[in-house]
Formats: C-alpha cells, sequence, structure tokens
C-alpha cells in the first residue's frame, strides 16, 4: 500500500536509534495511510494540548486500534471501521493546517513498538502552523531539529 510498509520500517529504524529524521517524515508524506472516519471527519485524538489525527501503516494496525478500543470499553460492538486512505503529504500541509488548533500526525498508536508521532513543529508541517515556530517568530532556515 503506497509505501506504508516503508513508513512502518523506517520507524521501527529510529525507533531503534538509526536513520535520519527527515527520511521518517519524506517516507510519512509519500506513504498511502488508513484514517478511520467518525460521522464524516477523520479520527482525531486530543493529548498534551495536541490535536492528533490517527494514521495506520495497513489494516491489519488498524484492527489492532479498533480491537483495543473494544478492549477499552470505546467503540464496543462496533464492527467495521470507516477508513479513508491519504497521502501522509495531504495530512501533513492539508489537513492538519485546516484544523485550526496545534495538530500533528499520530501513526500506528495501537502498537506500542511501532507507534510513531509526527508533532506540529517546523520541518513536520507547514510553519505557519508549527507550534515552534510561532513561539519563536519567524522560522529560522535549517529543516527537522
Amino acid at each position: 500500500m503506497g509505501g506504508a510498509t516503508v513508513l512502518a520500517e523506517r520507524i521501527a529504524e529510529r525507533r531503534a536509534g538509526l536513520g535520519d529524521p527527515r527520511d521518517l517524515v519524506g517516507e510519512l508524506r509519500r506513504a498511502l495511510v488508513l484514517v478511520p472516519v467518525d460521522s464524516g471527519g477523520l479520527w482525531t485524538a486530543e493529548f498534551g494540548g495536541v490535536r492528533w489525527i490517527c494514521a495506520f501503516t495497513d489494516e491489519a494496525a488498524l484492527a489492532r486500534f479498533a480491537r483495543a478500543r473494544g478492549a477499552a470499553g470505546g467503540d464496543a460492538g462496533r464492527e467495521a471501521w470507516e477508513f479513508a486512505e491519504l497521502r501522509g503529504a495531504r495530512l501533513l500541509d492539508e489537513i492538519v493546517p485546516a484544523l485550526g488548533v496545534p495538530a500533528g500526525v499520530a501513526v500506528d498508536i495501537a502498537d506500542p513498538d511501532g507507534a510513531m508521532a509526527f508533532p506540529p513543529v517546523r520541518g513536520i508541517v507547514p510553519d505557519d502552523v508549527a507550534i515552534d515556530a510561532q513561539a519563536e517568530g519567524p522560522a529560522a532556515e535549517g529543516g527537522v531539529r
């Protein structure tokens, strides 16, 4: 599926302390990920003052999330989860800014050893919605910190 397997591999590398974080962001941008849809909108969660778009690298990762939600008492009895397949670049460049609040992308959140957060900072989301750019003023040259 559109590079999502490669994204999962890059996440595993970063969690092991290997690879370049910029490569990981680039892989998310290229990947097609699955995002659950609820009541006509993308499924998000709020944590630490950030709205997180929950994305999954494949249907198995989404199914693990659905099972975990059921076990936690959320969405009990829900048979199937509707989802959208979106390019990571669209999430970061279009959907995050449209939310109007600090927002990032959380990938494979039901997989404790495979989850990765892409926070709303410069080098990941557009500078005009990056929380570090807002705190420091105009964006400086550079990349992912």
